[in-house]
């Protein structure tokens, strides 16, 4: 069993919401995977704020997926 670190949850969470990123982009600025990021943001620490950038991130992932694949051309 692990213990949770709640000052880097903290962390992780403000950085998230004040710099409205991507979980990847958090993700690589804290050295920790995508999966912890969403656990931190919707199990442990979850908040409004947070919620409404997943959901936008989501709503949009489908247009960042095909510039980025326009890109790599």
């Amino acid at each position: 069993m692990t213990t949770i670190d709640y000052t880097l949850v903290k962390n992780v969470v403000k950085y998230y919401n004040d710099n409205r990123s991507t979980l990847r982009e958090t993700a690589n600025h804290f050295g920790i995977s995508k999966d912890t990021v969403h656990s931190y943001l919707t199990k442990i620490m979850p908040n409004s704020t947070s919620r409404e950038i997943l959901d936008y991130n989501k709503s949009v992932r489908h247009i960042r997926g095909g510039l980025a694949t326009k890109n790599k051309k």
